[in-house]
C-alpha cells in the first residue's frame, strides 16, 4: 500500500522484521486506512439490491403470454416473462451521481445474472454509482411477437425509466450509461446505436441514448465469421436477411452521435472473437467517438471470473471522463 503522506513500513528478510521511523500518529493514519478499506470490502459482501422494478407498468410491448415471472436455476435465468430493473444504489456519502443499467450475458438463450449482473452492480455501487441489473426479455417466438427487437425494448425502457426516475434515485439523468457482458454486450451496443427509433411508448420524448456504454468480451456484430452464431440465430433465427443482419450488425451503425466507448476483451477468446471490439473501435475511431480498449493476451471468454482487478482501468477510464469524482 503506497499512500501520499504516509512513512512506508518496510518488513525483512525473513529473519526479522525492520521498521523505519513511523510516529504514533502516522500508525494511527495507517490503521485507520486499513480499517476503511476492510470495512468498504465486507460492506460489499452483504450489499443487496434496494427494490425491483418492473420494467412497464401496463403491457409488455408484442408479448403474447399471460404468464408472468421468470424461470430460473443457479443464478442463471432461462425465460423471462416480466422484465425487470434490480436497483442497487450507493451509499449517499459517496455516490456520484451516475449510473449504470447492466446487459449480463448469456448467448441471449440464458441471463448469467448473478455472475455479471448482480456482480458487477455490487462493484459499482461500491464506488459510488447507482447500478441497475437488467432482466431482459430472452428472444423467443413463443413468446413475443418480434422476438429480435424485444430485448432492445427492454433496454430502452430501462433507459428511459432510469433518466425519468434520476431524481428520487439521486442520479444526474446526463450521467446514465449502459454495460453489457457477451450477448448483453450485443443489446448494450445495439441501445447505443438504436437510440434514435423509439420502440417503446416515450410520450415525454425523453432520450434513450445512453450517456456512455461499457461493453466487456462483447458480441458485436452479426455477420458471419466475426458473430457468435448462437447469439445470431437466437436473435435473429436461422436464416436472416441481408438487411436485418446489417441492421444488428451495431458496428455497421455507428456515427457521430454514439456515445463513448469503453471496451474490453480477452485476444484468446475462442467463443466471442476479439474482432468485435477491434471492429467496433476502428468504426468509432473514425467517426471521432472517443473510445478506449483494453485486450488481455490471455483469459478466454468470461475472463471477469479469472482476472481480478479487471475493473480498475474501467474506474481510471470513468474519472478521466467525469462519470466518477
Amino acid at each position: 500500500m503506497h499512500n501520499q503522506g504516509i512513512t512506508p513500513i518496510f518488513f525483512g528478510d525473513g529473519l526479522g522484521v525492520k521498521f523505519d521511523r513511523v510516529s504514533l500518529q502516522t500508525m494511527k493514519q495507517l490503521i485507520i486506512r486499513v480499517l476503511s478499506v476492510i470495512s468498504i470490502w465486507a460492506a460489499g459482501l452483504h450489499l443487496s439490491a434496494q427494490e425491483i422494478v418492473p420494467l412497464y407498468t401496463g403491457s409488455i410491448p408484442g408479448s403474447k403470454t399471460t404468464q408472468t415471472g421468470t424461470e430460473e436455476a443457479n443464478g442463471m435465468i432461462r425465460k423471462v416473462y416480466t422484465p425487470t430493473l434490480e436497483v442497487f444504489l450507493p451509499e449517499k456519502e459517496i455516490a456520484v451521481g451516475s449510473a449504470v443499467i447492466i446487459c449480463p450475458g448469456g448467448g441471449y438463450g440464458v441471463i448469467v445474472y448473478n455472475g455479471e449482473g448482480v456482480s458487477a452492480a455490487k462493484s459499482l455501487a461500491q464506488k459510488g454509482i447507482a447500478a441497475f441489473v437488467l432482466k431482459y426479455r430472452l428472444p423467443d417466438d413463443a413468446l413475443m411477437g418480434d422476438k429480435k427487437n424485444a430485448p432492445l425494448q427492454d433496454a430502452q425502457q430501462a433507459i428511459k425509466l432510469v433518466r425519468e426516475n434520476a431524481e428520487k434515485w439521486n442520479i444526474n439523468p446526463e450521467k446514465i450509461g449502459i454495460m453489457g457482458f457477451s450477448a448483453g454486450g450485443h443489446l448494450a451496443s445495439t441501445a447505443a446505436t438504436h437510440f434514435k427509433k423509439s420502440l417503446v411508448e416515450n410520450k415525454n420524448n425523453t432520450s434513450l441514448r445512453p450517456d456512455f456504454q461499457i461493453l466487456v468480451y462483447p458480441v458485436i456484430s452479426m455477420q458471419d465469421g466475426l458473430t457468435h452464431r448462437d447469439s445470431k440465430r437466437k436473435l435473429l433465427g436461422s436464416n436472416p436477411d441481408k438487411a436485418t443482419t446489417d441492421l444488428f450488425s451495431n458496428e455497421l451503425q455507428v456515427d457521430s452521435l454514439t456515445p463513448p466507448v469503453y471496451l474490453t476483451h480477452s485476444a484468446d477468446d475462442v467463443t466471442v472473437d476479439v474482432d468485435n471490439s477491434i471492429f467496433y473501435f476502428e468504426k468509432l475511431r473514425k467517426n471521432k467517438v472517443p473510445v478506449e480498449m483494453h485486450i488481455y493476451p490471455k483469459g478466454g471468454h468470461g475472463f471477469i471470473f479469472r482476472h481480478q482487478g479487471w475493473m480498475d482501468p474501467l474506474f481510471a477510464w470513468m474519472k478521466t471522463n467525469k462519470w466518477m469524482n
